[in-house]
Parts: structure tokens; C-alpha cells; sequence
């Protein structure tokens, strides 16, 4: 029987057989199709393989009318075929017609068929087709079944991938690689310019025999593999010593878990007893794991995905040759994959200029690193590794999330121009590093940095920043498997407020929830997370993981200033109950020896509409208000910044949102309340302008925009800015943005 171990192994020396053939792509698909009929006790096998990325073509077929073939097609997500397709995951039923979602084509003469049974045909996650198996009699198919179909689906994936079955007609999986030039919206993980040759990070690994004659050599030669993958893991966490800093030593905890994961090691076992080889095992168990990940909303169960690919593509190396090490990166090129583990980026740090990911996320690990490495980097570029070949030239924005993949000439010259002008003027800002940002008419404002690992910390004096506005606490406690102790957090603050040598620092208490989740924590199923248990609420009704983050806080200060804030206050209560739980825990704290902080200032994250008719109260006892510009606009609009069909309609420019901000100024100022903006806007100098000029005397912002910020300031008569917006204002006029652009270009 198929489903048997022995059967499967059978089924798969038949098709290596036909594989070996000198048959051209169309005929091989035929052998295909017939053998896994005759094997499965079929009458119908049909192969459907994509055209595109929203159309599935039946491409091969035994038992159906052979003139459907190339005629009949379905969309994905149409009836049972494209739901496997849209789906990623098996199908079986003894009763086909009445099934939720079956679609008849009638070309196809399949009306007598009611068993039936599918799988994707799928190779690291991407669909590629599907294959199916069809009865006339009522047949209920078991997990073995499909099982075997799943197996042989794998093979016809790599078969695929290799070109075994393109023909003179060009038959093909997928929708191809585009050509020519392409402009690729994704998203900014890591600032900076970069351009340069493609470096595929992803092996392409189809030239190997997937079928293993002896089991018990394959399982030798992965065990092998798998021991020398995991002393390599052990050697970089050695490597990553205290120069590195705890979190990129967190990570790499984390990651040598996952290479020690004994679930994993078990699957490509039982994947070679199959009779897979130990290379296809691995892409077989990683397909699999993809199938299910991919549809798991949590964000840090996806990172440790990413975590596994890099791993996967490691012991993939060990297994095909004796150095594990990726192909070497070319000197200055552009390291573009599906997606990157830590590992993987340390491997080619200091050699590449920039990476591009298929996927990621910006609190991915590999984001991490790059930031803190200073690569830029762009996630979420689609189909970026199909498109994309080794040598091709390719551009990287950082800033804005563009990639442009095999740019004309003009488009190169002009983004090669943007770089030497950012080289210039980087030098330019150099040489304000040590001027206050005081504008033409005398008005100052405070620039300062945005931070959330310790690596962000150097670039403080560097950029000229006057201290932190914000440092991210919750970074920390993202990249761990599990809770940090008071100790380990204690002594992370305090090498900050050490690396800071004076400049205030203030901390923001625990921001998660949303898309910032813990791993050791149950995340909650909520239908709009943003605006849901997270930040200050999650504080509040887990008081004693509160507590210890501000008892770590008050130890690392021992003595010194502290300065702490609380994310999302909604209601005046929030903000008076932590405070309370922070003057409750300085108490505590001085009554074990731990001195009490010597100038205490506590404040609150302005970033829910709500608080704008706070009680005075509010402003009279918070030493502080920060603005959080991101979230503030997006509650304000009503538009989600993580949906793209909407993040960009709306901007911090708009005269609504302008006004808005100034009756916070306004509040502060009748309350004598320090106020400040921290976001994306405080790091744009045109919108730094406007907020500027509307009475924001505090920003915070990445550290590589301060410069550019404090020169805008500095050559800029911010009543002029100001005359603007009150004249746009009066005009009844939306946006100020085109107006304020056209005055700092001119004087530019």
C-alpha cells in the first residue's frame, strides 16, 4: 500500500526512474500522473501547477478527458483544487459534489468522481500547484494516503523547481520571474542608502538525488550534519561576548534553543525513514513548518520561523559540503533572501551593504541586528528571491522602504547621486554635532534619540542628540525565551544611563501587546490588538510584572536621575495608579539599602485622543508629556499605520491634526507641563518644522535624522513657518505640507 513506509519508497525509486528518462517535461508529467494512479489504486491523478500567481492550470491528468489538459483552470481559492492551492494544506473527502466550496468543470468529464483527495504541491512554503487523486467509489482516503501524496508532492516540487518538466511549450510552475527593470514597495527595518549586486542568501538546492536507497546512511549523514550545524551555533553565542551587548546575546540564546529543538531533529528523522534523502528531508520538514506558521497570526511564533529557516539553510550546507559557511557575500553587495536569521546576518556582516527581505518584520531579530549594525535593511519586498538573480544590480532605500531591482541607468545615477550627498552631508552634520538646533529668530529646541538596544547608545554623542526621549524597554524582553530577572534588566539599565555619561535618559515602561508579544506569555485573540490589552493595561492588571521592571529601574539608577514614562494612558486614573506603584516601590526599595533616585521625574506617553480633555490634575502632577506621534495619528484618523491601503492617506501635516497638537501645547503651556513629540514626524524635517513651529520645544527622533533636523532649524525663521500655517489655516486649506516643503526647498 502507498501509505506504508514500504510502499512510499517504492512509489518514489518509480519516480526517480521516469525522472531519469530522456523524456521531455510534458511526457515525464504524463509518467508522473500514471504512476501515482497505479500506486495510489486510482482511477484519476491530475497535476495542477500554477500560471500565475492567482490561476492553477491542469497540466497533466490520468482518468480525465486528456483535452482539458492546458484548458481547464481554476482561480486560487476556487473549489476544492484552489483551496488547497490558497490554503497550503491537504484535503479528503468521500463525497467531492457536496463538499464545501466544489466547483465542477465540466471540460473535465470528473462528474463520476466522488472521492477525492488533494495536496499542495509546495517547496519552502511557496504553492506551486497541487496534485490530486480522484475514485469513482465512495473512499474514505486514511492519513497514510495522504501522507504518501504529501511525499510525492515534494518531489514533484523539486522536479519542478529544476526544470524537469519544461518542454519545447514551456510548461512551468508559478508565475515566473519578471524581467527588466522593477520598482518593489516593502518596508524600512534598518535607515540607510545602499546600492550593488544581488547576493542570493537562499541556496538553490535541486541538483541532488531526492530519493535515498539506504535510510539508515541518510539518518548517519544528518545526525552528522546536526551535530556540526549546533557547534557552529555554540561558537558564535561563545563569540557574541559582552562587547556585543546582552541583547544580541539574547538572541543568539534564543536561537541555539531552537537549533537544539529535539521536535525538530525527530521530524527529518522520520522524514528520511520515509525515503527522502537527508537534503530533501530538510526541505521537506521546513515546507511543513511554513504551511503551519504562515497561518499563525502571533508575531513571535512567526520570528522563530525565521529562526528555522536560517538554521534549515544551515544544516543544508552541512550536509552538501564540508564548509557550513554561506557562499561568500561579495565585497559591498546586497544580500537579498526569502528571510534571515541572526546567525545568518553575523555571517555577512561587515562585507554586505544592505539586505532585502521576502518577508521579516521590523522587530525581527535579523532587524535587530541590522539596526544595530547599521545595514540597511527592507522587509516585505514581494517576491523579491524569484525576481531577483545573483549579479543583478540593485538599490536599497532604506528610508523608505524602496527597492529598485535592476534600475535603467538614470534611475542608478540618480539614487549613486543621493548617496554621495547623503556622504556629504553626514560630514555637514558632523560639524553641528556640537551647535544647539536654534533657529534664525532665536527660538531652541531639543533634539533628542530614540532608542531600544543598546547598540543604539554610541550614536548619542555622535549624532549630537542631548539625551534619550525614548529608550524602548521592551525590546529586552521580546528577544528572550523567557522573563528576564530583575537583575538582568537592572543591569541593562544602568550600562544605558552609564553609556549615556549624564545626558537624560527616560524609560518607557513595558509597551506590548498589539504586535510587540512575549513568548512566555499567552497572547490574546483580540479583533483590533492596537486598541486593545496592551501597554500601560497590560501593566496595570499584571501589577507584579510592573513592579519589576521599575524595581530593576530604581537599582540600576542607584543614586543617579531617573526618568521614566507610561505608554498609552487613556484616563487620568492609569496615570495616577502607576505613579503611585512607583513612589510605592522607591519606598520598598530604600527600605532594602537601595538609595532612592536623586531627581525623579515621571510622565506619560500622550498617544490616545482621549487625554486631550484630561482633568488638569493630569498636567499639574506629570512632570512630563511626550507626544507618541505614530500611534496618536493613526487613533486620531482612524486609519491602521499597519494597513497599507490606508497608512498613507493621512500625515501629521494635515491642518486637522495640526491643531489638534497645538491644543496640547496649549494645555501643557497653562499647566507649565514639559512637553515633547517622539515619533516618525519629529525625525522629517519638514514636518520637525511644522511641529516646531506650532510650539513643540522637544523632539525625538532616530538618531541619523537629527542632523538633518538641526540643519533644517538652523537656516529656518520659524515665525515665517508659522505665518504659513496660520495663513493655510485661514484659507480653510487641509494640508501644509506642499507649502512648508516649497519653503525649505527654496532656501536650500
Amino acid at each position: 500500500m502507498p501509505g506504508t513506509t514500504g510502499g512510499s519508497r517504492a512509489l518514489l525509486r518509480a519516480l526517480r526512474s521516469a525522472m531519469a528518462g530522456a523524456a521531455e517535461g510534458r511526457a515525464r508529467l504524463d509518467t508522473v500522473v500514471g504512476l501515482i494512479a497505479s500506486n495510489m489504486v486510482a482511477e484519476v491523478c491530475s497535476i495542477y501547477l500554477k500560471r500565475d500567481e492567482n490561476t492553477l492550470e491542469l497540466c497533466a491528468t490520468e482518468g480525465l478527458r486528456p483535452d482539458s489538459v492546458h484548458s481547464a483552470r481554476l482561480r486560487v481559492g476556487q473549489g476544492l483544487v484552489g483551496r488547497i492551492a490558497e490554503r497550503a494544506e491537504p484535503f479528503a473527502t468521500d463525497d467531492a459534489e457536496n463538499a464545501p466550496g466544489f466547483r465542477y468543470l465540466p471540460e473535465t468529464g470528473e462528474e463520476r468522481y466522488r472521492s477525492f483527495v488533494g495536496v499542495p504541491i509546495q517547496r519552502l512554503g511557496e504553492v506551486m500547484g497541487v496534485l490530486v487523486v480522484q475514485n469513482e467509489a465512495a473512499r474514505i482516503y486514511e492519513d497514510d494516503d495522504i501522507e504518501a501524496l504529501e511525499f510525492v508532492a515534494m518531489i514533484i516540487a523539486e522536479m519542478t523547481e529544476a526544470g524537469a518538466f519544461l518542454d519545447s511549450a514551456g510548461l512551468a510552475a508559478g508565475p515566473g520571474r519578471r524581467q527588466g527593470p522593477l520598482r518593489l514597495a516593502g518596508r524600512s527595518a534598518s535607515d540607510g542608502l545602499a546600492e550593488g549586486p544581488v547576493h542570493l542568501h537562499e541556496p538553490r538546492l535541486v541538483n541532488f538525488d531526492p530519493i535515498a536507497d539506504d535510510p539508515a546512511v541518510e539518518r548517519a549523514r544528518m545526525s552528522e550534519a546536526l551535530t556540526a550545524m549546533r557547534g557552529h551555533v555554540d561558537q558564535m553565542l561563545a563569540e557574541t561576548g559582552p562587547g556585543h551587548g546582552t541583547e544580541q546575546r539574547d538572541i543568539f540564546e534564543a536561537y541555539r534553543m531552537v537549533a537544539y529543538d529535539k521536535g525538530w531533529s525527530r521530524r527529518l528523522m522520520e522524514a528520511i525513514d520515509s525515503g527522502l534523502s537527508a537534503e530533501v528531508a530538510v526541505e521537506k520538514v521546513q515546507s511543513d513548518a511554513r504551511a503551519r506558521m504562515e497561518r499563525v497570526a502571533d508575531p513571535y511564533l512567526r520570528e522563530r520561523l525565521h529562526d528555522l529557516d536560517d538554521l534549515a539553510n544551515r544544516l543544508l550546507r552541512h550536509l552538501i559540503k564540508d564548509d557550513a559557511q554561506p557562499a561568500a557575500a561579495p565585497e559591498g553587495a546586497i544580500l537579498v533572501a526569502r528571510n534571515l536569521g541572526p546567525g545568518e546576518l553575523m555571517d555577512h556582516a561587515g562585507h554586505v551593504r544592505g539586505v532585502v527581505l521576502e518577508e521579516g518584520s521590523l522587530s525581527s531579530h535579523a532587524a535587530i541586528v541590522a539596526r544595530a549594525l547599521t545595514i540597511p535593511m527592507v522587509v516585505q519586498a514581494e517576491r523579491i528571491t524569484r525576481d531577483a538573480n545573483n549579479g543583478d544590480q540593485i538599490i536599497v532605500n532604506g528610508d523608505t522602504g524602496r527597492v529598485h531591482l535592476r534600475p535603467e541607468a538614470p534611475v542608478l545615477e540618480q539614487f549613486q547621486g543621493q548617496i554621495a550627498e547623503a556622504a556629504e552631508a553626514r560630514e555637514a552634520y558632523r560639524e553641528l554635532v556640537g551647535l544647539p538646533a536654534e533657529t534664525r529668530d532665536g527660538v531652541r529646541v531639543e533634539l533628542k534619540m530614540n532608542a531600544g538596544v543598546l547598540a543604539d547608545l554610541p550614536s548619542l554623542a555622535m549624532s549630537g542628540a542631548e539625551g534619550v526621549g525614548l529608550y524602548r524597554t521592551e525590546l529586552q524582553f521580546m528577544i528572550r525565551q523567557r522573563m528576564p530577572r530583575r537583575e538582568a534588566q537592572a543591569a541593562l539599565y544602568s550600562r544605558v544611563m552609564d553609556a549615556a555619561a549624564g545626558r537624560e535618559v527616560i524609560f518607557r515602561t513595558l509597551d506590548i501587546g498589539s504586535d510587540k508579544v512575549l513568548p512566555y506569555m499567552r497572547r490574546e485573540r483580540e479583533a483590533n490588538p492596537a486598541m486593545g490589552w496592551r501597554a500601560i493595561r497590560v501593566g496595570l492588571d499584571r501589577p507584579k510584572l510592573l513592579s519589576m521592571q521599575i524595581q530593576a529601574l530604581i537599582r540600576a539608577a542607584n543614586g543617579r536621575p531617573l526618568s521614566l514614562m507610561f505608554p498609552m494612558i487613556a484616563e487620568a486614573a492609569e496615570f495616577y495608579e502607576a505613579r503611585d506603584l512607583v513612589e510605592t516601590e522607591i519606598d520598598r526599595q530604600a527600605g532594602l539599602g537601595h538609595p532612592r533616585p536623586s531627581d525623579l521625574k515621571i510622565g506619560l506617553m500622550f498617544e490616545v485622543p482621549s487625554l486631550v480633555a484630561a482633568p488638569d490634575r493630569l498636567f499639574d502632577e506629570a512632570d512630563f508629556v511626550s507626544v507618541g506621534g505614530n500611534d496618536l495619528l493613526q487613533f486620531f484618523f482612524a486609519a491602521d499605520r499597519e494597513n497599507e491601503r490606508v497608512r498613507g492617506r493621512y500625515g501629521t501635516l494635515s491642518l486637522s491634526f495640526l491643531d489638534f497638537l497645538s491644543g496640547i501645547i496649549t494645555r501643557c503651556a497653562e499647566r507649565g507641563t514639559r512637553l515633547s513629540f517622539c515619533g516618525e514626524a519629529a525625525g522629517q524635517p519638514v514636518s520637525a518644522l511644522a511641529l516646531a513651529a506650532i510650539g513643540f520645544r522637544e523632539l525625538s527622533m532616530r538618531a541619523a535624522s537629527i542632523g538633518p533636523v538641526k540643519q533644517a532649524l538652523i537656516g529656518t525663521d520659524l515665525a515665517a513657518v508659522r505665518s504659513a500655517i496660520d495663513d493655510l489655516r485661514r484659507r480653510g486649506e487641509s494640508d501644509a505640507r506642499p507649502v512648508i516643503s516649497a519653503m525649505l526647498d527654496g532656501r536650500q
